[in-house]
């Protein structure tokens, strides 16, 4: 068993978890149409949950999630070859993820909320298969204070600081995994103004195994440290955390947003996404843009970065049930993709594939992305909570930039083809099944398997 100087807390969270549950809602799937693409600014969903009132508005809230992943990468462990798929290696794990909070009453605007986590195997994996579950982050369970912050909300102005489950485009919780990223920081959000929002704030350090790029990742380290640039880059900036700010308009069918996000001596993320609701016999659709921009800054000196992904989407629901989700994104010709795509939890992309993305390919500058879906809602058929879908996409890959490691040519292709079953339940069970195949130019196939579920109350 692997369990270091988080073991009491860790088996103290687990025998409480248990009954008397509430929907999950963090672990929807974000890309099925009829859900929110809008980024809905500095959110935390899960104090939605009815969870067990202590009295005088006192409230206990958890999670007991179970995760079982399985990446076929072509290259056993037990004879590793690290020209084929960049090295990464087949890795396959059962995970226990619990979580518990607690949320205090309001007082005059302010509360405060504390919230433990962690993630354990009790010892029964193989730990030669570790290698890409990205649950430990140093290959031993642990458990960590998630949350711990004190928040006034007012009038439409609300203020909070301390660790916290963040949620915005390129700076997110990411909790549709195994375990949620966390940030430690302070923001301010504005809605006194009708159909308008503005917040700004400062990100100062961030634990998260799946999305961080620290050696350790799932202690809280800063930005800086957790970002993909070059250590040296990181080495310079420091102990250097993210300013950033928000601008939302939605009225009736508009939805505007722009965000900037400057790390501080890295680089500085621009990203805007206008939205437009419209509905046509028997259903409604959403058409969308989105621009990001990415640029590096300050004292940033061995990690070039200066590119921009544009992209489209079109997505709608027929009243019968099934659903289509449609995206496009185009790659400029500059350096710094592999240096930012999927940093710090943010994946707000049109155009990935349900498991795998832009992490299989050689590199995505220059390149194209195209993503079609099909789902289908139970909830006619009295099945309320269940959607099934199926997604193909299609990396259009520059060969002057992308090149295969097994055979150092360039690659010209990458075809993802994923299936997702997706249930939520009001009793508070909830799941989610992905499976993926994919078949990339010059490379030895990959599929994988990631099945996730739990209750929450």
């Amino acid at each position: 068993m692997k369990l270091p100087y988080s073991k009491t807390l860790l088996l103290a969270l687990l025998p409480v978890i248990g009954t008397s549950l509430h929907a999950a809602e963090s672990l929807v799937v974000s890309d099925v149409p009829n859900a929110n693409y809008g980024h809905e600014p500095v959110t935390h969903t899960d104090e939605k949950k009815d969870g067990y009132l202590l009295g005088e508005g006192w409230k206990v809230t958890g999670d007991m999630r179970i995760g079982y992943v399985n990446y076929d990468y072509s290259n056993s462990p037990k004879n590793p070859d690290l020209t084929i798929n960049k090295g990464h290696l087949d890795s396959k794990g059962i995970y226990f993820i619990p979580k518990l909070s607690i949320t205090s009453p309001v007082y005059n605007g302010f509360s405060f909320k504390i919230t433990g986590g962690g993630v354990t195997d009790f010892g029964i994996n193989d730990e030669i298969y570790e290698s890409r579950t990205f649950a430990f982050g140093d290959g031993s369970s642990y458990a960590i204070f998630q949350e711990a912050y004190v928040k006034y909300e007012h009038g439409g102005h609300v203020f909070l600081a301390g660790n916290y489950e963040l949620s915005t485009p390129m700076v997110d919780a990411d909790d549709w995994y195994l375990f949620a990223n966390t940030f430690q920081g302070a923001y301010y959000k504005n809605t006194t103004i009708e159909n308008i929002a503005f917040a700004g704030g400062y990100v100062y350090k961030m634990a998260g195994v799946w999305d961080g790029g620290a050696t350790d990742p799932h202690r809280f380290h800063s930005m800086a440290d957790q970002s993909y640039v070059d250590q040296r880059d990181k080495n310079n900036a420091g102990d250097a955390g993210m300013w950033a700010g928000m601008f939302k308009y939605e009225k009736d069918a508009h939805n505007f947003q722009i965000w900037d996000y400057y790390a501080v001596d890295l680089y500085n993320t621009l990203f805007a996404q206008y939205d437009y609701a419209g509905e046509f016999d028997g259903g409604n659709y959403t058409a969308g843009a989105q621009l990001i921009n990415f640029k590096d800054v300050g004292d940033n000196t061995y990690t070039p970065i200066d590119y921009s992904i544009y992209s489209l989407r079109f997505d709608g629901k027929f009243d019968n049930g099934f659903d289509f989700s449609t995206g496009a994104a185009f790659y400029t010709d500059g350096p710094g993709a592999g240096a930012t795509l999927g940093a710090w939890g943010g994946y707000p992309y049109l155009a990935n594939g349900m498991i795998f993305h832009f992490f299989e390919a050689g590199d995505m500058t220059n390149a194209n992305s195209y993503k079609a879906q099909v789902g289908y809602d139970f909830g006619d058929q009295g099945v309320e909570g269940l959607w099934v879908g199926a997604r193909y996409t299609y990396f259009d890959l520059d060969p002057k930039y992308s090149v295969s490691s097994s055979t150092g040519l360039g690659q010209d292709r990458q075809h993802n083809y994923g299936l997702r079953v997706s249930y939520n339940d009001p009793s508070g069970i909830y799941f989610t099944g992905t499976y993926e195949y994919v078949d990339l130019d010059q490379q030895p196939s990959i599929d994988a398997l990631r099945l996730i579920g739990g209750y929450k109350f």
